[in-house]
C-alpha cells in the first residue's frame, strides 16, 4: 500500500501520485495511523493560485481561503486534508458503502487503527459483478437458512442477473419485511422480488 508522511515533499507527492495513477495519497504517522490525505485537488491548488499573490482573491469565501492556503504548502502536513474517512477492519460492508457516498476513499484501520486498506467507489462497483450463485450462496447461509430452522418454511430465492425474487410462506408479516430488507444488504443484488406471504399481519397489529 502507498502511503506518505507528515513531511513527504510536494514534488514526491506528485511523482508518487502521477507514477501509480493515484488520486488520493494517505498520510501517515510513525505508527501507520491516517493523519489525513492528500488529493489530487489539494496538489491542483498550486496550480490554481500560481499567480504569486501575497492574500487570497477579494471576497473569497472559507473554501477559498482554505485552498489558497494549501497552495504555499510544501509537503504533506500542508497539503493533506484531514481528518481521513476510516472505518475498522470488521465493520459491514454496508457502512463502507455509505462512507464512500461521501467520501471518495474509505481508509481501513486494524484494532490498533493503523491503515491496513483502502477501499474506493471503483472497488465496490465490482459487487455488482458478482456471480448469481455465490449471492444466492450468501442469501441461504446467512438469511433462510436460520429461518427455516426456527419456522420449518419452505423457502426459495432465484437470482437471476443479480435480481432477487423470494418465495415463500411465513409466519408473520414481520419476518417476511426482515427477509426481505436483509436480502438487499447481500453484496451484488441489484434488486429484489418479494413474492413472500404470511399467515398473521403482526405490523397491523402492533400499527407499524
Amino acid at each position: 500500500m502507498i502511503t506518505a508522511a507528515l513531511d513527504t515533499p510536494f514534488r514526491e507527492l506528485v511523482g508518487t501520485m502521477i507514477a501509480h495513477d493515484l488520486d488520493a495519497l494517505p498520510v501517515i504517522d510513525l505508527t501507520g495511523r491516517p493523519l489525513g490525505v492528500v488529493t489530487d485537488a489539494d496538489v491542483h491548488a498550486k496550480l490554481e493560485f500560481h499567480n504569486g499573490t501575497d492574500s487570497p482573491p477579494l471576497l473569497a469565501g472559507a473554501h477559498c481561503r482554505a485552498r489558497w492556503r494549501k497552495s504555499s504548502g510544501a509537503t504533506a502536513a500542508d497539503l493533506m486534508t484531514t481528518p481521513a474517512t476510516t472505518i475498522s477492519e470488521h465493520a459491514p460492508l454496508t457502512e463502507a458503502v455509505h462512507l464512500l457516498g461521501i467520501a471518495r476513499s474509505v481508509y481501513v484501520t486494524d484494532h490498533t487503527h493503523r491503515l491496513v486498506g483502502v477501499l474506493t467507489r471503483h472497488d465496490t462497483l465490482r459487487l455488482f459483478l458478482r456471480s448469481d450463485h455465490a449471492i444466492q450462496a450468501d442469501i441461504e447461509r446467512d438469511i433462510l437458512t436460520p429461518v427455516r430452522a426456527a419456522e420449518a418454511r419452505h423457502l426459495t430465492v432465484h437470482v437471476t442477473h443479480g435480481i432477487v425474487t423470494l418465495e415463500g410462506t411465513l409466519t408473520l408479516h414481520s419476518t417476511a419485511e426482515t427477509l426481505y430488507h436483509h436480502t438487499h444488504h447481500v453484496p451484488g443484488v441489484i434488486a429484489v422480488h418479494n413474492n413472500l406471504r404470511y399467515t398473521v399481519d403482526d405490523l397491523m397489529i402492533t400499527g407499524m
